[in-house]
């Protein structure tokens, strides 16, 4: 198999030729057409994320061995099974659930591989989908995609499932009640277009960039507030008509934590999804006074794909805009997304893919 993959941190990707995998037991071999390009891939390029106090979690430290091919968003055709692989043939092409886990804990037997102690997600700590083929460990991590559009699918298996996933830690919530997305990229459009398929109205979105901010209404956010000014949440504020009850942080730096969490009223919520990282200083009385609730949410489970796909195929899931590049645009494509040129999503086609 070829791989674009990553020999070193932070410099540029490399085309490699490595053994093509043979599978084993439950595995599942996946020739891969196409691979959306996600934040996650330009943290796991530095190597590092940021946290408080000027410390750093280096990849080096979580196990992930290099040369390693990017890539987590991967849809493709099965080419190979192993002798215990059920419910798959060849041929079938499917979107692969890329954050797999152990297998056996409970957590991965009630289909919460997300929250595996040793989740090892394919293009994060294994070789994923910049390359040519990846190796799947189980059926269960295969949906069907039906007549999705292959490019459009295969960002499901991330920026999708983790705005489904963080949306439904906020409700049920009245569908006129503020919801507010911070971050108006393709995490941002994708929980717009979620929050919009399961009938919520008002969704403000939170953003620096007049681009995406545009973008996000095209994609029906009922308002936008520009973050860029320095009084965002009193900006914020007025544009919900009062505290916030429900927000969803997919930026989670020290800037949006800070007038994220200085806007919430009595009961709200802030839900942080994003990574890029800092510290957030909060008064704890205050905390406890309001019944104020800051949760994390990491991606989404199986479970959340297949709802998420099913959504989608009821046509109930509006389209995102999609960019499609050649796999051999890989280095292009990161650096477009770390420069911020990106309105909605980039997707990767292998090569051989007309």
């Amino acid at each position: 198999m070829h791989a674009w993959a990553m020999v070193d941190y932070g410099q540029p990707l490399e085309q490699i030729e490595k053994p093509t995998p043979v599978p084993q037991g439950t595995e599942v071999l996946v020739e891969v057409s196409h691979c959306g390009v996600c934040h996650s891939d330009l943290h796991a390029w530095d190597g590092y994320y940021q946290l408080a106090g000027g410390k750093r979690l280096h990849s080096r430290d979580r196990g992930v061995k290099l040369p390693l091919a990017l890539g987590h968003e991967i849809f493709g055709r099965v080419v190979g099974m192993g002798p215990d692989a059920e419910g798959v043939a060849v041929g079938d092409k499917r979107i692969v659930y890329p954050w797999v886990g152990c297998g056996h804990c409970n957590r991965c037997l009630d289909e919460r591989d997300n929250m595996c102690l040793d989740v090892r997600p394919l293009g994060i700590r294994q070789d994923g989908g910049f390359g040519s083929h990846v190796l799947v460990p189980h059926p269960r991590h295969l949906v069907d995609p039906g007549n999705l559009d292959p490019a459009l699918a295969a960002t499901y298996a991330c920026s999708g499932i983790t705005v489904y996933s963080a949306i439904r830690k906020l409700m049920p919530l009245p569908p006129t009640t503020p919801i507010v997305v911070v971050g108006a990229g393709g995490l941002g459009l994708s929980a717009i277009t979620v929050l919009r398929a399961l009938g919520h109205e008002a969704i403000i979105a939170v953003d620096t960039d007049a681009r995406k901010l545009e973008a996000a209404r095209t994609a029906g956010a009922s308002d936008v507030v520009d973050a860029s000014a320095p009084d965002v949440t009193q900006r914020l504020v007025a544009a919900a008509g009062g505290p916030l009850e429900a927000v969803i942080d997919l930026v989670n730096a020290s800037s949006t934590a800070r007038f994220v969490y200085d806007a919430l009223g009595k009961g709200g919520t802030a839900v942080q999804v994003g990574l890029f990282g800092g510290e957030l200083t909060i008064d704890l009385p205050l905390m406890a006074m309001r019944e104020l609730a800051l949760r994390g949410s990491y991606v989404g489970s199986p479970k959340d794909l297949r709802e998420l796909v099913a959504l989608a195929q009821a046509n109930k899931l509006a389209s995102l805009p999609i960019t499609v590049m050649p796999q051999s645009s890989a280095n292009e494509a990161l650096q477009r997304l770390k420069d911020g040129q990106v309105i909605g999503r980039l997707v990767l086609r292998a090569d051989a893919v007309a």
